[in-house]
């Protein structure tokens, strides 16, 4: 194995000449040897969207020669093509607010620009990973900005996501609108629905979360890029910020811009925690969803017994036959781990002190993690459950007749109190309320099936 030599301010360093990383990502890599996943390649992609933006403002204002320039953009445009995704080597947890990660992309364009001008990796007094690649750049600026474009990448999905699991449970809502039950509150039988208004209900909750969520998508187009180190724009170019943020419009087609105040955006973290939060109420109401659909087709000959999941794997190693709600419960789990994440990034976002907080990269992993995970138990949700989900109608039919808080709607008409004496009537004989009724001469209406709005 070859190896170079590079130094920083604590000393020398041997690397693996193979490697397009530098010292900076070798102290990184030795450092944090933490078993915990290596930094988000969509991150990574974003840095290196950053840096192709930053190398074009820096050009145009001067700051960067147009050499210099031609073979930074080179490089990065080789690895957005997809060449060097295994010289991204630090942890998704670690010291420093990121300037590992960031480091480790300035080396490896540096390295990668510096051989395809005729030179040695390493020999940055021809191009400098700090002074070049990272021009009118800080860690504190560049990283964090391009965690909120990659949670937004990454939301856009979800989002995909959730239209289709939205539309799923409309599609059922439909298919099930003349199927008649019993509607529950607190476990107990309540007043009369259909099996559509459920799935209905299940639809429009999902549909509120994802305007939240568009909603919060909004917000991480305002950035604090060029604010350097504390928001100041200390080591800027005049010109620069204009550039930089004309140039990400036309690579992301957005209107990505600069938050009012830079200093602001650079310490205070609170649009994570709140956009977490959208993260968590969608977690809370898919497991809710996902808690009903398993209740609802509890039994198959003792419990609700209101509709069929499609089988997807036996369900006991001992019990024959036994077919689990698995998909549910899966999506519940990850409802569990999302709250999880949000109480981190809380604590997270609370703990940074003065001008930067210091504890981006577990608020980055833990975003993106959630984002990936519900995007992922969306589709899930949709494809092996809700897609195949049939109704019993008899069942749920049979469970309307027999249930005597049918009675519920005729309580303007006989009143509460003498409701009330029938139901517990009712529930002690085991007769249907509504022969009960009309034995007494009290009421001489429809049966229960004439109940449902």
């Amino acid at each position: 194995m070859t190896l170079r030599v590079e130094e920083d301010s604590i000393g020398l360093l041997k690397i693996d000449d193979k490697k397009y990383y530098g010292v900076n990502t070798k102290r990184a890599e030795e450092n944090f040897e933490l078993k915990t996943s290596k930094t988000d390649l969509d991150l990574i992609k974003q840095i290196a969207m950053i840096k192709l933006a930053a190398a074009i403002a820096n050009e145009k204002v001067g700051r960067l020669s147009a050499k210099k320039a031609k073979y930074i953009i080179q490089a990065i445009n080789e690895f957005l093509a997809g060449k060097f995704a295994d010289q991204f080597v630090t942890t998704d947890i670690q010291g420093g607010a990121g300037t590992s990660t960031n480091m480790n992309v300035n080396e490896v364009i540096a390295n990668r620009a510096l051989e395809l001008m005729g030179h040695r990796k390493g020999e940055y007094e021809y191009l400098s990973p700090q002074d070049d690649v990272n021009a009118g750049q800080s860690t504190n600026d560049v990283y964090p900005s391009a965690g909120k474009l990659t949670i937004l990448k990454k939301s856009q999905k979800l989002h995909d996501a959730l239209t289709l699991l939205i539309q799923a449970f409309k599609q059922k809502a439909d298919e099930f609108q003349d199927v008649k039950k019993i509607g529950r509150t607190q476990l107990q039988e309540a007043v009369p629905t259909t099996l559509g208004n459920s799935f209905q209900a299940f639809a429009d909750g999902l549909l509120r979360c994802q305007r939240q969520l568009q909603k919060g998508m909004k917000s991480l187009l305002e950035l604090n890029l060029s604010g350097t180190a504390i928001g100041t724009e200390v080591n800027t170019s005049p010109g620069y910020k204009k550039e930089l943020y004309r140039q990400l419009q036309k690579q992301y087609q957005m209107n990505i811009h600069p938050a009012n105040d830079l200093i602001d955006a650079t310490q205070n973290l609170d649009s994570y925690v709140q956009f977490l939060g959208t993260f968590k109420a969608l977690a809370v109401t898919m497991s809710k969803i996902s808690h009903d659909l398993r209740l609802m087709s509890s039994g198959p000959k003792s419990g609700f017994h209101e509709i069929n999941l499609p089988a997807r794997q036996p369900g006991s190693s001992l019990m024959p036959g036994k077919i689990n709600p698995v998909i549910p419960e899966a999506v519940s789990q990850i409802a569990f781990e999302v709250i999880g994440n949000d109480t981190t990034v809380t604590i997270a976002a609370e703990s940074g002190e003065f001008e930067l907080n210091a504890f981006e990269p577990v608020i980055f992993k833990d975003l993106f993690e959630s984002t990936d995970l519900l995007e992922n138990r969306a589709v899930m949700l949709t494809t092996k459950c809700v897609d195949g989900i049939t109704a019993n109608k008899k069942h749920c039919l049979d469970d309307l007749d027999n249930s005597a808080e049918t009675v519920t709607k005729l309580t303007p008409i006989i009143g509460y109190a003498t409701a009330s004496k029938f139901v517990k009537e009712a529930l002690k004989s085991g007769r249907n309320v509504y022969d009960l009724l009309r034995d007494a001469g009290v009421y001489d209406g429809g049966l229960a099936d004439e109940m449902v709005d």
